[in-house]
């Protein structure tokens, strides 16, 4: 049996809106220090670094890195879209138990430009040429950004087979608004009320409103990951541990079902889901908190299901209950979530493996899961690959 990874370190800075924040280099730099101050480690004893962001030149990661020190270490740069920061931990973790290395560093950044993001190489074959070929038969909309149709497609799929109400989407939106009031890293911190989100500017009738999106981010986010005997020889505290992680990518269905949902990656993260609770020995009930993937209330609502949190056509009535918040069988995204929180593409995954640590430290103050025992992670990235983790306190 392989040797589990443990997080050891966990830091993050707060996100700010496009044009706001420091530099991506310098917000990286922050995240990372943060994480090696709360390990208690030193640079030095890092011996690889996987360094994740989507709008950048390559070797971002060593521009970043090496304002903290200059090591000579292993710098791999990863770019898997949203799902960037959770494929540079998966790669961290995989290094820690394959024995390759006792410690590594996993950064996720992003520095962002206002509006709705889109291909930045004009001049060849899109890597999502497939998706919107699809999206464009089952949607339409044209005028509409593309994101909006992917995930609001996918919504609106859910709507038309199980007659899930627009204000589903509005009081999981409003639910974000509650936990992200009560984090200070947070982008978006005012509380706002289902009527309020239903009330906000329409960008697709019927379907979504602006306030159902996430905004455009940045931000950075990081993860120090070690071996037990790693962790005890050097004093850390090693109370968290990656209990199961998986990665999948597409599958035929993705394009062969016609179904919007499955365009954004349903069975892939129910794939990912199943893969982690079989290798742990658990099922989505033994579950306390969920940091999920909602780009948009509406891929939230799909992930409930994805995530076997709910049965299928059961997300409304499972928002409607209060399941997915304090006090329900599960919190999901206690820290406001990419709706509230932000999404700077890069840092989104250890955003929510900061998150997720400190809950299971008890460290995570008013936003604090009482009892928190196991946290699952879900973080998905168009084109496609979502990773999902199970962290568990020992």
């Amino acid at each position: 049996m392989k040797d589990k990874a443990y997080v050891v370190g966990v830091g993050m800075v707060p996100f700010q809106k496009p044009g706001k924040s420091e530099s991506y280099d310098v917000m990286a730099t922050a995240a990372t220090r943060s994480a090696l101050a709360d390990a208690g480690l030193a640079y030095d004893k890092v011996e690889q670094a996987y360094v994740g962001y989507v709008y950048g030149d390559s070797t971002c990661g060593q521009r970043a890195l090496y304002h903290v020190g200059m090591t000579g270490i292993p710098v791999l740069n990863v770019n898997n879209n949203c799902s960037t920061g959770s494929s540079a931990l998966f790669l961290a973790r995989q290094a820690v138990e394959s024995g390759a290395v006792e410690c590594a560093l996993a950064l996720g950044f992003e520095q962002m430009q206002p509006g709705a993001i889109g291909a930045m190489f004009t001049d060849r074959v899109s890597p999502f040429a497939a998706f919107d070929e699809e999206t464009d038969d089952l949607v339409g909309n044209p005028d509409i950004p593309l994101a909006l149709r992917y995930f609001g497609g996918a919504g609106k799929a859910h709507m038309e087979e199980f007659g899930t109400p627009l204000e589903t989407f509005a009081k999981i939106r409003a639910k974000s608004s509650r936990h992200a009031a009560k984090n200070p890293v947070a982008l978006f911190r005012q509380e706002v009320t289902a009527d309020d989100v239903m009330a906000a500017q329409v960008v697709w009738p019927g379907v979504m409103t602006k306030l159902m999106a996430c905004p455009p981010t940045c931000g950075a986010a990081a993860a120090i990951v070690c071996s037990k005997a790693f962790a005890d020889k050097h004093g850390l505290d090693s109370s968290v541990r990656i209990a199961a992680q998986a990665m999948t990518t597409d599958g035929p269905e993705t394009f062969n079902a016609h179904d919007m949902r499955e365009v954004v990656g349903f069975s892939m993260a129910k794939r990912a889901a199943d893969q982690v609770y079989e290798a742990a020995g658990i099922g989505p009930k033994d579950v306390d908190v969920v940091e999920l993937h909602d780009c948009f209330a509406h891929n939230e609502l799909i992930t409930y299901e994805a995530l076997g949190l709910c049965g299928r056509g059961e997300a409304a009535k499972f928002v409607d209950d209060g399941d997915n918040t304090y006090g329900g069988k599960y919190v999901t995204n206690p820290s406001g979530g990419l709706l509230s929180k932000g999404h700077p593409l890069g840092a989104t995954g250890l955003a929510q493996c900061t998150e997720l640590v400190q809950q299971l430290r008890g460290q995570a103050d008013a936003r604090q899961v009482d009892g928190a025992r196991l946290a699952l992670q879900h973080n998905l990235g168009l084109g496609g690959a979502c990773v999902t983790t199970l962290y568990e306190k020992v």
